[in-house]
């Protein structure tokens, strides 16, 4: 690979860019506004004021929607859903699993699942 290539690559995982866009095309499709441009940077200046400590991060679901989808997710009301039901989850909403350390063996509950989303 050559070398600029590779800087790129690593450029654009040092900053997390590939997540940002995902999670910025995501709301887009989520809240459908009608200013597209304006709602993206209504949602930066968010993010940036959540790194500074001084807001939160744009959330793409509330509350009510992660426990519905939890609720989807534990057909048989077990109160409990796999690793794998997760990661999946994690994957459909556009967020990255890379940093999640979840055995195999374990179980996800609800508190876990909001968390994580």
């Amino acid at each position: 690979m050559a070398s600029g290539e590779e800087q790129s690559r690593q450029y654009l995982q040092r900053h997390r860019l590939p997540e940002l866009l995902q999670h910025l095309g995501a709301l887009l499709l989520f809240h459908r506004p009608e200013k597209p441009r304006e709602f993206l940077i209504q949602v930066l200046e968010r993010v940036k004021a959540g790194r500074r400590a001084e807001g939160e991060f744009p959330d793409l679901m509330d509350e009510a929607n992660v426990e519905a989808m939890f609720s989807l997710l534990d057909v048989l009301g077990q109160g409990h859903i796999t690793p794998a039901q997760y990661r999946e989850a994690l994957k459909t909403l556009g967020l990255s699993d890379e940093d999640l350390e979840v055995g195999d063996d374990e179980t996800i509950t609800l508190d876990v699942f909001k968390e994580g989303v």
